[in-house]
């Protein structure tokens, strides 16, 4: 379980979060743009470190303003999915994922093995030896993923994790990012624009503006809250920015027919 408490000085306002996420489930963190979403996970992963506050995965105290304790990211156990996926597109698919193994200074058998089997689980094992560059939007997606899913994570953080992929296949790798948390067993949070991601992949829903935590619940219970400018703009939005009206996510429903591109 993660347990997330801070407090940060941002440029336009001071974030104060506090939040939580169960083993094996996902929440999913929605908002303007600069509402201090990707911020959050930034802090949890150890990139940004908060002014005051703690950070609690398991049993382990990752951040402690009163105690002075701050682990570096590098030991925190936290796989990041960055929103533009942060590979080497000089390197190999094989190279991308064991990166951050490398850099734990890991030995070679292992991380050999390591690569082989997650390879596999992503069926990537095929593109192995290709460079990332010459990759799709849906494979590179599959390579980040597996980049951080190889270290073994504690806790899972996807930045717009569909955002660089195709329209026409997010729908099917939505499901499969769907199935490989789930498989992890693990905390995740997510941060997305996008109104299908959120309603496929949430379990709690949390909305921040601002900095702050001004709804959390079910997908439906803060969708339903249409009273609120970004929640009705959200809930609302044009078909063809990935989105249905409100009219489709009516009746409890979290599973919306697939997108097709206008033209």
């Amino acid at each position: 379980m993660l347990s997330f408490s801070a407090v940060r000085q941002l440029r336009d306002f001071t974030l104060d979060v506090t939040l939580s996420v169960g083993c094996g489930e996902t929440l999913v963190l929605v908002g303007e743009n600069g509402a201090g979403k990707s911020t959050v996970l930034n802090l949890i992963s150890g990139i940004l470190t908060p002014d005051r506050g703690e950070i609690v995965l398991g049993e382990r105290r990752l951040y402690s303003g009163e105690e002075g304790i701050d682990v570096p990211a590098e030991s925190r156990k936290v796989g990041h999915l960055f929103q533009s996926y942060a590979l080497f597109p000089h390197m190999t698919v094989a190279e991308n994922v064991a990166f951050g193994l490398r850099c734990r200074k890991v030995s070679r058998p292992e991380i050999a093995f390591s690569v082989t089997n997650q390879l596999r689980a992503m069926n990537l094992a095929d593109l192995a030896d290709v460079n990332v560059g010459r990759l799709s939007g849906g494979q590179r997606q599959r390579v980040a993923l597996a980049r951080a899913l190889v270290l073994d994570p504690d806790l899972l953080l996807l930045d717009e994790p569909l955002a660089a992929v195709d329209m026409r296949a997010q729908a099917a790798m939505r499901m499969e990012l769907r199935d490989r948390i789930r498989s992890a067993g693990i905390p995740c949070i997510v941060v997305t624009h996008n109104l299908r991601d959120a309603l496929e992949l949430a379990d709690r829903l949390c909305l921040l503006e601002e900095g702050q935590v001004v709804a959390e619940g079910a997908p439906e219970e803060v969708l339903g809250m249409q009273d609120n400018g970004f929640i009705a703009s959200f809930a609302g939005s044009e078909p063809h920015n990935g989105f249905m009206p409100r009219a489709s996510i009516t009746g409890h429903s979290r599973r919306l027919p697939d997108s097709r591109p206008l033209g």
